[in-house]
């Protein structure tokens, strides 16, 4: 059990919906994010976990400069990677296929009102993660997500507004490094990494999703029920 286990508290297996969005551009799933993150400020819904694969995007948090884009805006668009600025923390990063990512759209109001700790929790359940594939990954003081040596495995950026969790965690299972040698990953001279390049035998991102689920479940004591997301999506296209 993880020392930053929240199932301490009285709020134990806490329900909490998961949608998978299977690959999507990200305008789509930010769109469905911030319809869901208002719904939930307002008490229309629950909890909520998003698991998406991007197709290739840029994006660029509130600390963050295009400066850190390294090729030319006319490279960029013949590689057809749009560029997003948007309000989480950190600098730029790439997503796309192959790369994991989850957004949690939780009420922090439930949880101690902890934003360090909330962060501490998803590296935690990554670092988890990479450990089913005995590879050995950790924290790195000052720059938050997951760290394989020298090299970077996953990213965290969030925003937090009316103590409810926006955006939240990028894993890299098996992405372009072409992509992100277009870029300096979280404005830093970084080699990012997949768990492919670790890994000998083949790792199905099905595997990688349902094993993050369940660390984030140990670690936050949920009960993750899996819904429909074209309920949602209708939600947003009425």
């Amino acid at each position: 059990m993880s020392v930053i286990d929240w199932r301490s508290s009285p709020l134990s297996m806490k329900r909490v919906i998961h949608l998978a969005l299977g690959q999507t551009t990200y305008a789509r799933a930010y769109a469905l994010q911030h319809a869901l993150h208002r719904m939930r400020c307002q008490g229309e819904i629950g909890d909520i976990l998003i698991t998406v694969e991007h197709d290739p995007v840029f994006t660029i948090g509130r600390s963050g400069s295009r400066a850190n884009i390294r090729v030319s805006e006319q490279e960029r668009q013949r590689a057809g990677i749009p560029v997003y600025e948007i309000e989480r923390g950190g600098d730029v990063t790439y997503h796309g296929p192959g790369q994991l990512v989850c957004y949690p759209i939780i009420d922090l109001r439930d949880y101690g009102r902890d934003i360090k700790r909330y962060i501490a929790s998803l590296e935690q359940a990554m670092i988890d993660l990479c450990a089913d594939w005995e590879v050995s990954a950790d924290r790195r003081a000052g720059y938050p997500g997951v760290w394989v040596g020298e090299r970077k495995i996953a990213s965290i950026g969030v925003s937090v507004r009316h103590w409810v969790t926006q955006h939240g965690l990028a894993f890299n299972v098996d992405v372009s490094k072409e992509h992100f040698a277009m870029i300096n990953p979280c404005g830093l001279p970084i080699e990012m990494i997949s768990l492919v390049d670790l890994v000998s035998a083949p790792i199905p991102m099905e595997d990688v999703t349902q094993r993050l689920l369940d660390h984030m479940a140990m670690i936050f004591g949920w009960n993750i029920v899996v819904e429909n997301p074209n309920e949602y999506w209708r939600k947003i296209d009425d």
